[in-house]
């Protein structure tokens, strides 16, 4: 059944793309429904749903509410750091939504406004990207304790009106004091704000400038509550920033039309999620995940979100995820790989998960990075429930490859995120542009038009548009990842397209060889990355993360795995060397740096990444090198 009506749907999605999405957009509710499905904007570019009147706001709180769920919860927080916890109607989210957007107003925010939103995993993030969207503002949500260059940068770009900041935020016990962050960078910014707001928390006060900065909780006390806007389908919702190999941040565009129907159509047909359920992204408002699935595909879907404020272990321990899916009869639970393998690494034998009743969970939902089928193993042999890998990007802003549980399951295959999701024609084509055989790697592309909910362009800036993601294959959007599909047409994500290596003139994926590392029982996570070697070109050099209680010597670990690899991959890898490290360094969104590894290694200039969790960590790993001699800038 399920390959029959999948397979229906996704040859019409690609044959009769404008059909296909014409019939979705029928599930939500437009003000004015669009003459069309798919045009051309003057830049050439493809838009969706032209003529299409709605607003956001609306379809995730007064639509709610009118329809007989105004009494549901909404949201759910959780705040282990700061000891909170508080559920939300809909009723309430509207309420607390119209009257941020009333204070917005009140500060001369109208439609077409940018807004930079700087804030902590707090209710009030998700009601201010709400009263952008219900004022037709356009939001740009910058992850919380960001470096102040990095929100200059934003600034400078975005120009927003008004900022929101809250005073400050936690890490698990330390605190962040935003403000100072924020001041910094306004001081940086050549752009001038009119206006910044400060939610002030009780364990950090935060001092305003007089003129500029008002304290957030007596200005909503004047706020009257604002009303919706009627926008245009192909009108911006949000910015969201992502790395660039410039330096400069990219600004992504999301609009409001294509993105509202591809949230509904996710939560049906991917997620498979009712109205009513409750469903749990945990991951961060400053990610696309945090947008996607914290905010905008639960609350037009009508389901109760869950908003975290803590990280999988230390928060009290590695059982939180499992008591809070207990506590709020969770149904769906969406992490990135790294979360579980933080857990397994703190609970190997997985004996916090059996404290709690975890019977309400149908689904894991894993993305944001490669998951090793060592993870996979692990998190499916615990929890006992389907294991969904699905891969997407900032980009796309919703799955491109997933199992779509919508139209049933299929047999998984460990490593693969399985098949196209509907509207994503993907192809792998080789340098010259040709498709690839079967199980042959290449580089991951998708054939225009992209879908609804894909980013139309980049904010002020149509030629990066072009340059970073349309121009090298005509016809067709570059994903900037490797890959391959086997004889099913399975799709196998192998990492960035330069995560490839060449080892004495073979091609070789460091992902396979990360695959062989992650499955030694002693470890609890793994990077391996291609370093460069006077004679063979590359070499591949693994760093490991041992479990708790782990005995073994870094020499004998050494040995093993290179036996393994040698045995796996072969020994054209030339895997010969693994170190024993204390952590990987990695984004604050859980990604590890193997592209800044490789630089270190190499010798080569790099800038601190921006969205780097703990800077301490690259120091510890340059020491690991030296002490080892592992690359050309620590040979003797």
């Amino acid at each position: 059944m399920f390959m029959k009506k999948y397979e229906d749907d996704y040859l019409k999605s690609l044959n009769d793309s404008e059909g296909f999405w014409m019939e979705q957009a029928d599930q939500i509710k437009w003000f004015v429904k669009p003459e069309k499905g798919l045009s051309k904007d003057e830049n050439g570019f493809y838009r969706w749903f032209k003529g299409g009147k709605l607003n956001t706001s609306y379809l995730m709180l007064d639509y709610h509410v009118e329809n007989g769920r105004g009494d549901q919860p909404g949201l759910i927080y959780e705040s282990p750091v700061s000891y909170t916890n508080k559920i939300f109607t809909y009723r309430e989210m509207l309420d607390e939504t119209s009257r941020i957007a009333g204070m917005l107003k009140g500060l001369g925010v109208e439609k077409g406004d940018t807004v930079i939103l700087y804030m902590p995993m707090i209710p009030e993030v998700v009601f201010s990207m709400m009263a952008c969207a219900r004022l037709g503002a356009v939001h740009s949500v910058v992850f919380g304790g960001f470096a102040a260059n990095e929100l200059a940068l934003r600034i400078d770009d975005a120009k927003p009106k008004v900022l929101l900041t809250a005073s400050g935020g936690i890490e698990i016990a330390r605190v962040i004091q935003y403000k100072p962050i924020v001041d910094e960078a306004l001081d940086l910014a050549q752009f001038k704000i009119e206006s910044v707001v400060v939610w002030q928390r009780p364990f950090a006060t935060a001092s305003l400038q007089e003129g500029r900065d008002h304290h957030w909780q007596e200005l909503i006390k004047k706020a009257e509550p604002a009303s919706w806007v009627e926008v245009d389908a192909t009108d911006p919702l949000y910015i969201l920033y992502t790395s660039g190999t410039t330096g400069k941040p990219k600004g992504i565009i999301r609009d409001n039309g294509g993105h509202a129907v591809a949230m509904k159509y996710s939560m049906d047909w991917i997620y498979k999620v009712d109205p009513g359920e409750v469903y749990w992204a945990a991951s961060d408002v400053g990610w696309v995940v945090g947008h996607s699935y914290i905010v905008y595909a639960p609350l037009i879907q009508g389901c109760t979100t869950i908003l975290y404020e803590g990280k999988p272990v230390k928060t009290p321990d590695a059982g939180t995820f499992w008591k809070i899916i207990q506590d709020h009869k969770v149904s769906v639970l969406f992490t990135a790989p790294t979360a579980i393998r933080a857990i397994k690494k703190d609970d190997p034998e997985g004996k916090k998960h059996v404290i709690y009743n975890n019977s309400t969970l149908r689904y894991l939902f894993l993305a944001g990075e490669r998951c090793d089928v060592a993870t996979y193993n692990w998190a499916k042999e615990v929890l006992e429930i389907d294991i969904i890998d699905h891969w997407w990007q900032s980009e796309s802003g919703w799955p491109m490859i997933s199992c779509s549980l919508g139209y049933g399951t299929v047999p998984v295959k460990p490593g693969s995120a399985t098949l196209p999701v509907c509207g994503f024609d993907i192809r792998i084509l080789d340098e010259k542009g040709e498709e690839c055989a079967p199980n042959v790697e290449g580089a991951v592309v998708i054939k225009l038009p992209l879908p609804p909910g894909c980013l139309p362009t980049l904010w002020n800036n149509n030629k990066r548009f072009v340059d970073s993601y349309l121009s090298q294959y005509e016809g067709y959007y570059l994903a900037g990842d490797g890959g391959y599909k086997d004889e099913d047409g399975y799709i196998f994500i192998t990492g960035r397209t330069d995560d490839v290596i060449n080892v004495a003139g073979h091609r070789l994926s460091t992902a396979d060889i990360e695959e062989v590392v992650a499955s030694h029982p002693d470890i609890a996570e793994c990077a391996v990355v291609g370093i460069e070697d006077e004679f063979k070109g590359h070499i591949p050099v693994g760093f490991v993360v041992l479990k708790e209680g782990v005995h073994s010597t870094e020499e004998e670990l050494e040995r093993e795995l290179i036996r393994m690899v040698r045995k796996t991959v072969g020994p054209v890898a030339n895997f010969k060397q693994a170190s024993v490290v204390k952590k990987l360094p990695k984004t604050r969104s859980g990604k590890i740096l193997r592209k800044t590894m490789r630089f270190i290694a190499d010798g080569k200039d790099f800038s601190m990444p921006s969205t780097i969790e703990d800077p301490v960590v690259l120091e510890d790993l340059k020491i690991v090198m030296r002490d080892k001699s592992i690359g050309k800038a620590f040979q003797p």
